[in-house]
């Protein structure tokens, strides 16, 4: 297998910024849009041991990111993405685990803002790191949401521009090579987006975090329902190994419908190894219809 370290791509003004979020139970999910993902043992909020915590560097910030990538996936729709604006506050326990809990409350901005657009609104959350392992527990509650009507109308416009688009899809890389987007691909750019919301959430450690900066390869087929059905590569920007990491990732959505991701990242060699591969695979559950 390849070597997992690439060349980062460049961004413009309209590169890649950055973003959440499942497979858990629903606590809800309605107008005030709640999203959640369990806790393991040890990570409720009557977990017995926890101690305030002096609050490392970034650690909000690190918080933040993982629940809008959380929360974008599970609303599951490109016409909603947010992402992180500023941190309010916040505050942080661990246990004798050394796993850390993070309760705090944010800003958000739309994904892509409009000319004299403010703020999208406020986000509470509470997000559980398991000490360095991935995939943290995430209960995050956001306010201001984009009417319902227009995110679907938004939705069913990229669906549209979507479906239009030539098969295959003729495309080397987003952004290109000066860092530009096209307007005629922005739509699959935001989709990917969606999607590698999911990945970014899964590989988020209390450590580390990423953002999507390129997605080098695109590929869509036509199926025997009106789904978008895809498959791309995107680089992942790994902070703060500065690591580029190529994944895999196959999606299909349609408005109003659940997203279904599955994914494939490439990993870097270890000594024990001489590869390593990670994959995933998610269904956002039926009752986000109602979000």
């Amino acid at each position: 297998m390849p070597p997992r370290r690439q060349p980062q791509p460049k961004s413009g003004p309209e590169g890649p910024r950055p973003a959440v979020l499942l497979l858990a139970p629903l606590l809800l999910f309605a107008l005030q849009g709640v999203a959640a993902a369990p806790a393991a043992a040890g990570g409720r909020e009557d977990s017995p041991g926890l101690q305030d915590a002096e609050l490392p560097r970034g650690l909000l910030q690190q918080a933040a990111r993982a629940a809008l990538h959380f929360f974008n996936f599970r609303a599951g729709s490109p016409s909603a993405l947010r992402v992180l604006a500023a941190v309010l506050e916040g505050r942080a326990t661990v246990n004798p685990k050394k796993e850390c809990q993070v309760d705090l409350v944010f800003t958000t901005d739309h994904y892509n803002p409009e000319d004299g657009e403010e703020h999208l609104g406020k986000c509470s959350a509470r997000v559980f790191f398991r000490n360095q392992k991935p995939r943290p527990a995430i209960n995050v509650t956001c306010t201001r949401l984009i009417e319902k009507n227009k995110r679907q109308q938004e939705d069913y416009l990229l669906y549209k521009h979507m479906k239009q688009l030539k098969t295959p899809l003729d495309v080397v890389s987003i952004p290109d090579s000066h860092g530009h987007i096209d307007p005629s691909l922005r739509p699959i750019w935001d989709l990917a987006f969606l999607g590698s919301s999911y990945v970014m959430w899964e590989k988020t450690t209390q450590f580390l975090h990423y953002y999507m900066a390129q997605i080098s390869s695109v590929n869509q087929w036509k199926t025997n329902d009106d789904a978008i059905d895809f498959d791309y590569t995107v680089l992942l920007h790994e902070f703060s190994t500065q690591e580029i990491i190529p994944c895999r990732i196959h999606l299909v959505w349609y408005p109003g419908k659940p997203l279904k991701v599955k994914y494939h990242c490439q990993e870097l060699p270890t000594p024990e190894e001489a590869s390593g591969t990670e994959e995933g695979s998610a269904v956002v559950p039926t009752e986000l219809n109602n979000f």
